[in-house]
């Protein structure tokens, strides 16, 4: 019976030590990919796009009023237009829309093939801040945001990097 008692003692204490090891953990959560792509350097990336693109865009546009303006024509004039008439706007209204897919599926595939050389590129960065942050927080463990189904607001990290990620960016400048 006594060394039940011991038993229970030894338990108890082991359990209450590890409830006290575990309260003074501090944990952190990171949503990586917002932290990258607030930073100022995704900006900087995002403007070059806008202006790599502009042309792209203004085509785009151009293409969709054009097609606007066909569909109103068409709506407007459908009852008094011939055969030859209908083939020829319908014909149109595709070429229209095969051009506005074209630009799309272009800029598509050169927006994904930027974000991911950006993604490789700041990932020494991303690594370098998120570094930082848990030094000068004491953080003894960082969870991906994607790993945790729920988590107070107050351990999300993901803003303090991307100050450090903005900080360190301006530092080498």
């Amino acid at each position: 019976m006594k060394t039940f008692k011991s038993l229970i003692v030894c338990i108890s204490l082991v359990l209450v030590s590890q409830g006290a090891a575990a309260q003074g953990t501090k944990i952190g959560v990171l949503n990586a990919l917002q932290a990258l792509f607030n930073s100022d350097a995704a900006r900087i990336v995002q403007e070059e796009l806008e202006q790599e693109f502009s042309s792209d865009e203004a085509r785009a546009t151009d293409l969709t009023e054009q097609l606007n303006a066909l569909r109103e024509e068409f709506q407007q004039n459908e009852a008094v237009m011939s055969e030859q008439e209908i083939s020829r706007m319908n014909s149109d209204a595709q070429d229209l829309q095969v051009q506005l897919q074209l630009i799309s599926e272009r800029v598509q595939t050169a927006l994904q093939a930027k974000n991911q050389q950006f993604l490789e590129s700041m990932q020494a960065e991303l690594a370098a801040a998120v570094t930082d942050v848990v030094a000068e927080g004491g953080y003894d463990l960082i969870l991906n945001v994607d790993s945790a189904p729920y988590f107070a607001p107050v351990l999300d990290i993901t803003a303090k990097v991307t100050a450090k990620l903005n900080q360190n960016s301006q530092g080498e400048q």
